[in-house]
């Protein structure tokens, strides 16, 4: 099984090396901007030609979502056109798509958990560009999966959790939003998720033309997530300093944060069989990462 990865700099795409560093029978090539770029159409279809892969893990994108707004032809160009040209070049060389998208493609305004039936109605740049990629995908190839997923963290890049502790470095009270909810998520258990799928297609029961959230499993808001980091952390001999809660009110930014991310992941795991973990051991799990 042949594997083509975009975005080898991202938490996906440096999560996946780690889950499948002693993998035997899976071949996986990393592919960064230099090599394919989704902006790129040529180099799109250059790299899926000479690489011939089995299946495309779609996991770069244009990520900046308050920059988005001042720049939404290019988020479109990168998460919108991109993956139509990616679709594209699969369909050329007979591979299928795993293609990571977003909570953004909601609106945040329901209550519980979204489902993967839920009506889209992404309401910043970001979110719209993500949904024109799903859209492009499923319009250009049947034999693709939309992975949805939300508050991404993990010992690579930039996130929420490498930002806690290292603004917690300071010895100073946090100041955390306590108004927004989502599910906290591991890389990690995304990247097993992705693998599960790999592991399924090469077996022979994998299922395409299909969208699923795969998120934690546990909804909270962000002021809650960062004292199980500090808690954590305090535990393992590491920073620890308290958390105030407040308002989103106090920290305007460009785009709107959904007041609601929260993920419903019951339909992967009746599926494929998985669940991602507790946020505990997950972010213990990538605490341990931050000290190797």
């Amino acid at each position: 099984m042949k594997l083509l990865v975009t975005g080898k700099q991202g938490q996906i795409a440096r999560s996946l090396q780690h889950v499948l560093k002693d993998e035997a029978g899976v071949e996986a090539v990393f592919t960064g901007r230099e090599m394919l770029d989704l902006a790129d159409a040529a180099s799109i279809d250059r790299t899926v030609k000479q690489v011939k892969p089995d299946i495309i893990i779609s996991a770069a994108a244009y990520t900046q979502v308050d920059e988005a707004e001042d720049n939404p032809g290019q988020a479109l160009l990168v998460n919108g056109d991109g993956p139509a040209h990616l679709a594209a070049a699969a369909c050329g060389v007979g591979a299928k798509i795993i293609h990571l998208s977003t909570d953004y493609v909601f609106d945040g305004k329901q209550a519980g958990a979204y489902r993967e039936d839920a009506p889209v109605n992404p309401v910043t740049v970001y979110g719209k560009s993500k949904l024109e990629g799903e859209n492009a995908i499923r319009l250009a190839l049947d034999d693709h999966v939309i992975l949805r997923t939300a508050w991404v963290f993990s010992p690579y890049g930039k996130n929420f959790m490498k930002t806690i502790l290292k603004r917690a470095g300071s010895g100073d009270d946090l100041n955390v939003v306590c108004d927004q909810t989502g599910n906290p998520t591991s890389a990690l258990d995304i990247a097993r998720a992705i693998f599960a799928i790999v592991l399924a297609t090469r077996d022979g029961s994998g299922r395409w033309g299909e969208t699923y959230h795969v998120a934690g499993p546990e909804q909270m808001a962000w002021d809650q997530f960062a004292r199980m980091i500090m808690e954590v952390s305090a535990n393992n001999g590491g920073v620890s300093v308290p958390v105030n809660s407040v308002s989103s009110s106090q920290y305007r930014t460009k785009a709107t944060r959904p007041a609601n991310s929260s993920l419903d992941s019951g339909k992967f795991h009746a599926h494929y069989e998985y669940k991602a973990r507790p946020v505990r051991p997950a972010i213990e799990e990538v605490l341990s990462g931050l000290k190797n």
